[in-house]
């Protein structure tokens, strides 16, 4: 029997995986270098629509917290299939960056992030536990409560990075 590969795991775990994701502004999706796909900042969106706004520890409680991260992740899947072609391409998750918007007392950033990293290792595996920052800040975009980023070891990505980046130009 062979091994569960990430797509047959997502497959089984009933994700959601975005197959909408694209730039929101003038910038790549991914830049891909020496064996790495930096991956941009993604937020908790549903559709065009940021799912989870407001501050944690202030309006937004710890679980809806963790319910943002998830969704970033979920997008961060998504950006993942579309550049790479197959989720399956990915050797190695290496940086997990988690950032909170959070009043000025939450100290429980590490619980938000664990949420995305849980997600990554049950999709990957081994593979996806990385490295990870998480940290608290004052605001982002849209007012989301949540944004992540990652870096991926993989092979040459399925899509053209520097075309996709023309066309989100336009």
């Amino acid at each position: 029997m062979r091994a569960p590969t990430p797509e047959n795991r997502a497959r089984a775990l009933g994700l959601d995986i975005a197959d909408d994701v694209t730039p929101a502004a003038h910038y790549a999706l991914a830049t891909f270098h020496g064996g790495l796909l930096y991956l941009s900042g993604q937020l908790p969106r549903v559709g065009d629509e940021v799912a989870v706004t407001g501050r944690v520890g202030e309006d937004v409680p710890l679980g809806e917290a963790q319910r943002a991260a998830r969704l970033c992740t979920l997008r961060a899947l998504g950006a993942l299939r579309r550049v790479l072609g197959s989720l399956d391409r990915v050797e190695r998750v290496l940086k997990l960056q988690v950032f909170v918007q959070c009043a000025p007392d939450f100290q429980r950033h590490s619980e938000v992030a664990d949420a995305a990293s849980e997600l990554l290792v049950q999709v990957f595996g081994a593979v996806g536990l990385a490295a990870r920052t998480a940290v608290g800040v004052y605001q982002l975009p849209k007012g989301a409560s949540v944004e992540l980023d990652l870096v991926v070891a993989c092979a040459a990505p399925a899509t053209n990075l520097k075309e996709q980046h023309r066309a989100a130009q336009h």
